[in-house]
């Protein structure tokens, strides 16, 4: 668990520098060319984004209002784009080729009545979620969750998260970057959680599918 980590942490420091330096150079525009893929299951963070954002507005180089809109419209953009391929992704490569990947219809069923249970919850609160808001967009796809209702929530859960990321950062000015190291812990502690719910869920998949076949031998 530490040395995933440490990994992180090294990965996450060189998208932190990427993320300042193409917003330091690009303004406006940077934020969207971040906070889009970012939502398109690719963990830039989101905190190093708009914390600058908000040290950039302290600057006077534009409005608040500005930063948040152009955070959270492309926030909004990428996930469409999860979306579409968790959607059109579920058709070509999980309903027709499943099996390979131990992938049953009944598996998509399973998700598909989750997501219409809970995924109006999942999708707002896990926008204003480290690492899990990157992807979330992917399985709401997948269980074909209604587009109009996607966006909506998505589009909510966005704007506290990005309006309070780029607040901080105004108002801390240049002591932005120790906010953003300290929101690091948060991450790592998502990032570990997400690593034993998945050890879980293998553990729980292989003791029932052991049972399985121990029922059928049984039978047999």
């Amino acid at each position: 668990m530490l040395a995933a980590a440490l990994v992180l942490a090294s990965v996450t420091d060189k998208l932190t520098t990427f993320a300042t330096n193409v917003v330091g150079d690009l303004g406006l525009p940077g934020i969207f060319l971040l906070m889009a893929p970012e939502s398109a299951c690719i963990p830039i963070p989101s905190e190093a984004t708009m914390l600058f954002a908000g040290f950039n507005v302290y600057k006077g180089e534009y409005p608040l209002w500005a930063a948040v809109a152009v955070g959270v419209t492309a926030n909004v953009v990428g996930s469409w784009v999860a979306y579409a391929v968790g959607y059109y992704g579920r058709i070509e490569l999980l309903e027709k080729h499943g099996r390979a990947l131990h992938i049953k219809p009944s598996h998509l069923e399973w998700a598909d009545r989750w997501f219409e249970r809970y995924g109006s919850w999942a999708v707002f609160f896990s926008r204003m979620l480290p690492i899990i808001r990157t992807f979330i967009s992917l399985p709401a796809g997948v269980a074909r969750m209604p587009f109009w209702k996607f966006t909506v929530l998505t589009l909510a859960g966005c704007i506290p998260w990005i309006f309070g990321l780029t607040l901080i950062g105004r108002e801390v000015g240049a002591n932005w970057e120790d906010w953003k190291n300290s929101l690091h812990y948060v991450d790592y502690a998502v990032a570990a959680a997400i690593v034993v719910g998945i050890v879980y869920l293998v553990v729980r998949w292989r003791r029932n599918r052991s049972r399985a076949r121990a029922a059928d031998a049984t039978t047999a």
